[in-house]
């Protein structure tokens, strides 16, 4: 329990687990927080995976400080780590511990977000993060129905965490569909806001995107609606859904509007089932464990991990060959068949 207040586990699992690796030994996982369920359920299903296919492992979390993150690392370096995988804190902060790591020959597999600045970043296990974006996009394109309708609506933006390099390819993938509404005027953003830089989201904390949404309605929607909230992450969501709810939406006199998401986290599941939220992206993080359980195992192995992408990922100083993983859009009409029916969550995890 005292590790984990601290944002830290360790698990190990024996070598001689039920997986066939010819390898063995021990990977360092090195995960963001414990404030977002996604990185935990990450985690585990890693540990999960690794320990199946014959791999001890060690697990910590970094409570979103970068100096913890950098300081497990370091000690994972010290203890003798096989493999490393990371899913940076701060994607820029990594290059001096990186190269620790190179320099005692242990590879480096960049989870969900790219480690940038450094040659010393094998390969990169992900999701389309544009695509991702699209889907947001394109979803709230759709339920206002904005090939047809005369408009305008009203829509407010929010974007990531500006230390994360995943915020721009979401925020660029949604802003590739809305843009043209915007350009046209069918959509209008009152605030002005507009930029990523002005939208960004830092350490992608619900309770700062609450209180950027509260300045937003008290200061451009006192006589207007929001009809729409482009929100790239369900923590933001929830906070932006907060706020919201403070000046009387979701009422039958003033309905919510449309809310997008990301990561079906279960509060926000429950949230669109109860009609609030409305819009989440599903990414399976146990499909991405399993890529990169066999990344790492044919780089420890001898073999080649087998990648989709050798273009997209420039990380400053060279292209990561990275492997994508396809997104889901869920919203109320298809929770069940895609989440409940696909064995992510139990029916009775959603009552």
């Amino acid at each position: 329990m005292a590790l984990a207040a601290c944002g830290q586990s360790s698990t190990s699992g024996g070598a001689s687990g039920s997986g066939d690796s010819e390898a063995g030994g021990t990977i360092g996982i090195a995960m963001p927080t414990k404030a977002s369920e996604r990185w935990i359920n990450d985690g585990n299903n890693m540990v999960e995976q690794f320990e199946a296919a014959g791999y001890e492992t060690d697990l910590q979390f970094g409570n979103d400080v970068v100096e913890t993150q950098v300081s497990q690392i370091e000690n994972m370096i010290t203890k003798g780590v096989d493999l490393l995988v990371v899913a940076a804190i701060d994607g820029s902060s990594l290059t001096n511990v990186l190269q620790r790591a190179a320099d005692a020959d242990i590879p480096v597999i960049s989870y969900d977000r790219l480690i940038r600045g450094t040659e010393n970043v094998d390969y990169y296990a992900t999701f389309d993060n544009f695509q991702v974006g699209v889907l947001q996009g394109q979803y709230i394109v759709d339920q206002l129905g904005l090939p047809e309708a005369e408009g305008p609506f009203n829509i407010e933006l929010f974007g990531g965490s500006p230390d994360d390099n995943n915020a721009g390819f979401f925020f660029n993938g949604a802003m590739s569909v809305l843009q043209p509404y915007i350009d046209e005027g069918k959509l209008v953003v009152r605030s002005g806001q507009t930029d990523f830089n002005q939208v960004a989201t830092l350490r992608w904390d619900g309770g700062v995107a609450q209180a950027r949404m509260e300045n937003l309605l008290s200061g451009s929607y006192t006589t207007e609606r929001v009809d729409a909230v482009l929100s790239p992450y369900d923590g933001i969501s929830i906070g932006i859904l907060s706020a919201l709810k403070g000046v009387n939406y979701g009422t039958e006199s003033q309905p919510l509007p449309i809310v997008t998401g990301q990561d079906a986290e279960l509060a926000s599941v429950k949230s669109i089932i109860a009609g609030e939220q409305t819009q989440t992206v599903y990414k399976d993080t146990r499909e991405l464990a399993e890529v990169t359980v066999q990344m790492a195992d044919a780089l420890l192995t001898g073999g080649t991990p087998e990648v989709n992408d050798t273009e997209t990922y420039d990380n400053g100083v060279k292209v990561v060959p990275a492997y994508l993983l396809e997104p889901v859009s869920v919203d109320a009409s298809n929770y069940e068949e895609v989440l409940v029916e696909g064995g992510y969550y139990t029916a009775d995890q959603l009552n």
